[in-house]
């Protein structure tokens, strides 16, 4: 497996930067980016005003609208100042020319196929591995994924979300074994969901599979709706994984003093919300975040019924 080490990631990212200068600027812009921060029951939630992330968050990713445009993580739709680094067995890391953070890669599938982690579970492990320096998380296709039709990861440097700090305080009570592995369900988080730790791999991959098996699917939808995030350190293998229950919350098509263009993805659950409209930064308060995980996310009852088809057998 062809796997760049941190040296040649960093001159790759720092080449780009020196070569395009759109993402250059942006990457700049980040610096002036404002935020604030709310303490929800003891955790953080940071709101970012993020103009350039528009591109993303008012994204329209239904089946027409993504079959009209050309698909821009293929290489041949690309800038001509965008390059990629071979990573893996059919990947190519990208540098992100939309950032959230002062380092943010995108690492999309070679070949054209429909974004799905059931098979990618183990790639996104060795990429988290590879790059031990980053957190790389998953979009699933209508949970903040701007383009549903390529499969992609995306990495960020560690550090830069609250939930890395955070996930031990809300994830000790164990709800599956599996070879090695233990997945852990988060509560009283605002957002359900579990925590897979591991230091093997293999035994990482057996329990996300049960835990996959056992979340629902919904009608319109391929595989169940979830956002992944994963890292590795000296302990192995964290892996927080958030099922969702809609893809954008009311407040999205709302209008006037409803209107909050929100549409959470994996950032957002790791406690970054990102808000690219001025208006919406200023008036977001704890209870419209509040309101928009409780819609989102899975509540309590379904996280139990989750954790009820992990206990059989």
């Amino acid at each position: 497996m062809n796997c760049p080490g941190a040296d040649e990631l960093n001159a790759f990212f720092e080449s780009q930067l020196a070569e395009w200068e759109f993402a250059r600027r942006n990457f700049e812009a980040l610096r002036r980016i404002e935020t604030k921060t709310f303490d929800l029951d003891g955790f953080l939630i940071r709101v970012q005003f993020n103009p350039a992330r528009i591109v993303s968050s008012a994204a329209k990713v239904d089946a027409a609208s993504v079959v009209a445009r050309k698909c821009f993580l293929c290489s041949e739709n690309q800038p001509p100042e965008q390059r990629g680094l071979p990573w893996g067995d059919g990947y190519r890391v990208l540098v992100n020319p939309y950032p959230i953070f002062a380092r943010h890669f995108t690492i999309p599938a070679a070949e054209h196929v429909p974004q799905s982690i059931a098979d990618r579970y183990g790639d996104m492990l060795a990429l988290a591995r590879c790059f031990d320096r980053e957190v790389v998380f998953y979009n699933g296709p209508r949970c903040g994924a701007s383009a549903p039709d390529h499969a992609h990861f995306q990495a960020v440097g560690k550090g830069a979300m609250p939930l890395e700090a955070e996930v031990g305080r809300f994830a000790t009570e164990k709800v599956l074994e599996a070879s090695g592995a233990a997945a852990y369900a988060i509560r009283d988080y605002l957002r359900g969901g579990f925590v897979i730790r591991s230091a093997d791999a293999s035994a990482a991959a057996a329990c996300f599979g049960k835990l996959y098996e056992a979340l629902e699917v919904l009608p319109a939808d391929a595989e169940p709706m979830m956002n992944v995030l994963t890292w590795y350190d000296s302990d192995g293998w964290t892996s927080c994984v958030f099922p969702r229950t809609k893809h954008r919350p009311a407040c999205f098509y709302g209008e006037g003093a409803t209107d909050l263009l929100v549409s959470p993805a994996s950032v957002d659950l790791a406690g970054v919300m990102i808000v690219p409209r001025k208006d919406d930064f200023v008036k977001i308060t704890a209870e419209n975040i509040r309101a928009i995980f409780n819609e989102v996310c899975i509540d309590d009852s379904a996280l139990q019924r989750i954790v009820g088809k992990l206990n059989i057998g």
